[in-house]
């Protein structure tokens, strides 16, 4: 009633807590939390968070509250919000239940009482929902929701004519045979913006497209709240019943040509990707199957090793389906694929009008396994092992491999300029790099010959060095990968103090290695007195003892030796 809710109003319950809390000599008044023309079903209220807050700074021992549907409308929120307050150690009093949540039976009753205002709020949303769809069925529209190409004037919409010619644009793009994307493309390149003034995506384009408004008609209650509690906004599929509305606006589209447009949008629907020429598709798009995800094999591509190479896998590798991944894994080879075709079919070469008029699908079971379910309802199952990396090697590409690593190694992991470009003269190894890791954190790299230590004499190269050593050969002021490439064939090492230069021009030039002394860093006197307590303390009194009594018996040995001569 109007005098009630005037009585309870919000300003009327923060006056009088505020004068009942500063009355009480024993309590020191911490604030006020409200929060105004919220639902208490949710907690993710700013106020509620906020004493939450301060409940858990230590600001707040009590809290008053005029009753359980004021502090949460959700049992489960209202049961775990005061357990987590009880476990805090702060109390909180209902005043019309007369409830202190620290009491013994405070939770009982709060679960009875809280689950009561739970159902008062679902009964009133149920009346509210009953009102609205009474107006729904009398033609009037629950609120002024935002159209793109119209605007409320009061309770009419009215034409915004820029926005009318992009929504008529849309329909017109999509009667020419453009997709979704090629639109969507299209008008980011014009700076055609949305109702919010975001970038037009494919969702914008397709509610455009199937919103029924711009015919001049309303179609209300498209979508509804299924739980009030939870307040989840769902589409109306067929759970409720819907309210179509004639002649309440100017239309935008003539009906004619919205409903062209939703049967063309159904077909291309059961085509899938076949019926968006802006994709890449074949007669393989949508046929090949994985049991296990339910999606369909998606054609890749990709160069390796200077090889094309085309291939089907999962479509929940690109969509990043949620959970293990698909449990088949493996690609398949779309040249394989292309045989395993042919054979099936029973045909020499294969072909794409035979192959969509007798295979209804592929299935994926496993690994390099394919099912050919037929349309005559026969299955057929076949092999198709992944052989791509092997019929990559074709005898012309072995040969230049081959010519490669004879020249330049097997290039692993980390190679520089350098790799099988020093050779051992001894022993015909090549030097290999090793990386050497100091206290200080620091590391060093050096060269050093690939076979035993043992059966070679040469010594480790350090790499800051030899590359100084390089860039004086090549009179450069500093090592550069590009000209020591282009300009230096190998560098031979003779012996453990002799390197020869060998030029691509066929001229060498012979140098001296000296090997660098170990630099040991200075001591610091931080690392004096450390070293000097260390000393002091491994002087334990048992080790003075046995020095001592060893000392003892050097004399006594001494002493009896120089009596005897």
């Amino acid at each position: 009633m109007e005098t009630e809710r005037l009585h309870h109003s919000l300003s009327a319950q923060v006056s009088y807590y505020s004068e009942l809390i500063q009355s009480n000599p024993k309590w020191e008044y911490a604030g006020v939390y409200a929060d105004e023309a919220i639902s208490g079903t949710s907690v993710n209220r700013p106020e509620f968070q906020r004493m939450l807050a301060d409940c858990e700074a230590g600001k707040i021992d009590i809290i008053l509250t005029k009753s359980i549907s004021r502090f949460a409308r959700n049992t489960v929120d209202l049961l775990n919000a005061v357990r987590h307050l009880k476990e805090l150690g702060i109390e909180v009093r209902f005043e019309k239940e007369k409830i202190n949540s620290l009491s013994g039976d405070g939770e009982l009753m709060l679960t009875l009482l809280a689950s009561f205002a739970q159902e008062e709020s679902i009964s009133i949303s149920n009346n509210v929902k009953w009102g609205v769809r009474k107006r729904m069925q009398e033609g009037i529209p629950n609120g002024h929701p935002r159209v793109f190409g119209y605007r409320w004037e009061g309770d009419q919409l009215v034409i915004v004519p820029e926005e009318a010619e992009i929504v008529k644009r849309v329909f017109q793009n999509f009667l020419d045979g453009k997709s979704r994307l090629e639109t969507e493309r299209e008008f980011e390149a014009e700076g055609i913006r949305s109702i919010n003034g975001c970038v037009m995506r494919d969702s914008n384009l397709k509610t455009i497209l199937n919103n029924v408004t711009y015919t001049g008609n309303l179609l209300l209650q498209k979508e509804y709240i299924s739980d009030p509690i939870e307040k989840k906004r769902k589409k109306n599929r067929g759970e409720l019943p819907q309210y179509f509305v004639e002649n309440t606006h100017e239309p935008i589209i003539d009906m004619e040509t919205f409903q062209y447009v939703q049967d063309e949008m159904s077909r291309r629907k059961e085509l899938g990707a076949l019926a968006n020429k802006s994709l890449n598709t074949c007669c393989f798009t949508g046929k090949i199957k994985c049991p296990y995800c339910g999606l369909s094999y998606m054609h890749s591509r990709r160069t390796k090793n200077g090889h094309y190479q085309e291939f089907w896998n999962c479509g929940s590798k690109k969509k990043k389906k949620q959970g293990d991944g698909c449990p088949v894994g493996g690609t398949i080879n779309h040249k394989k694929l292309v045989l395993k075709c042919a054979e099936v079919l029973g045909i020499d070469a294969f072909d794409e009008d035979v192959f969509l008029e007798k295979v209804d699908h592929i299935d994926v079971p496993k690994r390099y396994t394919l099912e050919f379910h037929m349309t005559d309802g026969r299955v057929i199952t076949k092999d198709c092992p992944n052989t791509g990396h092997q019929d990559c090697w074709t005898p012309e590409y072995r040969a230049r491999i081959s010519k490669q690593r004879r020249k330049s190694g097997t290039n692993p992991k980390g190679a520089s300029c350098l790799t099988a470009k020093i050779k051992c003269e001894q022993c015909g190894c090549n030097f290999r790099k090793q990386t050497q890791h100091h206290a200080d954190g620091s590391t060093v790299a050096h060269w050093r010959c690939s076979a035993p230590a043992k059966t070679c004499g040469t010594v480790g190269l350090r790499e800051d060095l030899l590359m100084q050593m390089i860039a004086e050969v090549l009179e450069i002021p500093e090592f550069d990968d590009s000209i020591f490439l282009e300009r230096i064939d190998h560098i031979s090492v003779l012996s453990a103090t002799e390197l020869v230069f060998h030029f691509t021009d066929g001229s060498t030039i012979h140098r001296d290695w000296t090997k660098p002394k170990k630099v040991m860093p200075p001591w610091t006197e931080e690392r004096r007195e450390k070293q000097t307590q260390a000393i002091r303390d491994s002087f334990t009194p048992e080790r003075r003892q046995a020095m001592s009594e060893r000392m003892k018996q050097i004399r006594s040995e001494k002493y009896w030796a120089s009596t005897k001569k």
